[in-house]
C-alpha cells in the first residue's frame, strides 16, 4: 500500500508547451489525485515549473535531466535540483554509445559512478530509468541491465524501474524488483497489452492504463512495498483513451484500492 500517487510529466508533454496551458494541466492532475511529479526536459524553465506545480499541490520527487549537464555542469545541476526540492537527479535512457558495445557501456558506468560519488557529497543521488533495450545481451555477454545492476554504485545510484519496459524486454518484473531491493526509490507504473496483426506473427505492444493491460498489479505493488519503494509514479507514453487525462483518470481510479 502507498500513500501518494505521482506522474511522470512526459505523459502530458503536449499540454505543457506554455505556462498557462501547464497550469491548467497541473490543476487537472491534482483533481485526479496526483500529488507528486517526476520531471522531463520540458519547455518550462525550472522556476516556472516549480511555481506552477506548487500552486497546484504537486511536488517534484525526481527528474529526468540532461546527461551532459549532470556530468559536466554539476554546479548548475545542484542549483536546479535544490530549487526543485528533490535529491533524485536522473536520466531517462542510455546515451547511444553505451548501447552499442560493452566497452561503451562500461565507460558510461564508470563516468556515472564517478559523478554519483561527487553528487552524494552534496546530498543527492543519481537515478537511471530503464526501457526494454537494456534486456539485450551486449557483445554476447550479459544483458545491459544485469551489468548495470552489478556495476552501478548501489549507495549513490538508484534505479527508476519501469514495469512495462521490464516485461516488454522479457524480464520478470517482480523478480527484478527483488533483485534491486533497496535500490528502487521511484517505481514507474506502466501497463501494456499486445496486438498481433493479421499480416504478422509478431506481437505489437500497445500501452494501456494501469489495470487495463497484462501486468499483475497485486504482485507488483506487494513487491514494491516489500522492497521499500518510496514513490509510485504513473507513466503512459501514448495510446491514450482520447486524451492523457482520460487515461490518467482510469489509472488513478484503478490504483485507489492500493492507496492508504
Amino acid at each position: 500500500m502507498f500513500q501518494n500517487l505521482g506522474l511522470q510529466l512526459f505523459t502530458i508533454r503536449d499540454y505543457m508547451k506554455d505556462a498557462e496551458f501547464a497550469n491548467l494541466s497541473f490543476r487537472r492532475l491534482h483533481e485526479l489525485g496526483y500529488t507528486e511529479a517526476h520531471t522531463f526536459n520540458s519547455n518550462l524553465d525550472d522556476q516556472t515549473l516549480v511555481d506552477l506545480l506548487t500552486k497546484n499541490g504537486i511536488h517534484i520527487i525526481g527528474t529526468h535531466y540532461k546527461l551532459d549537464k549532470i556530468l559536466h555542469n554539476p554546479e548548475e545541476t545542484v542549483r536546479a535540483h535544490r530549487l526543485m526540492g528533490t535529491t533524485n537527479i536522473g536520466i531517462g535512457a542510455l546515451p547511444n554509445e553505451a548501447r552499442i558495445s560493452l566497452d561503451g557501456l562500461k565507460s558510461f558506468i564508470k563516468s556515472y559512478n564517478a559523478a554519483a560519488e561527487q553528487y552524494a557529497k552534496e546530498g543527492f543521488k543519481l537515478t537511471y530509468h530503464n526501457h526494454s533495450f537494456e534486456f539485450e545481451r551486449i557483445d554476447g555477454y550479459k544483458t545491459i541491465l544485469e551489468i548495470m545492476a552489478e556495476e552501478f554504485d548501489p549507495q549513490n545510484i538508484s534505479f527508476v524501474l519501469d514495469t512495462a519496459w521490464v516485461a516488454a524486454g522479457g524480464g520478470d518484473v517482480c523478480g527484478w524488483m527483488e533483485k534491486l531491493a533497496g535500490r528502487v526509490d521511484i517505481l514507474h507504473l506502466k501497463d501494456y497489452t499486445v496486438k498481433i496483426p493479421r499480416s504478422s506473427k509478431t506481437p505489437e505492444i500497445q500501452l494501456a492504463e494501469i489495470g487495463n493491460g497484462n501486468l499483475c498489479w497485486d504482485a507488483i505493488l506487494a513487491t514494491a512495498e516489500k522492497i521499500g519503494v518510496k514513490h509510485y509514479i504513473v507513466e503512459q507514453d501514448g495510446d491514450f483513451d482520447d486524451t492523457p487525462f482520460n487515461s490518467l483518470r482510469m489509472s488513478a481510479e484503478f490504483l485507489k484500492k492500493y492507496q492508504k
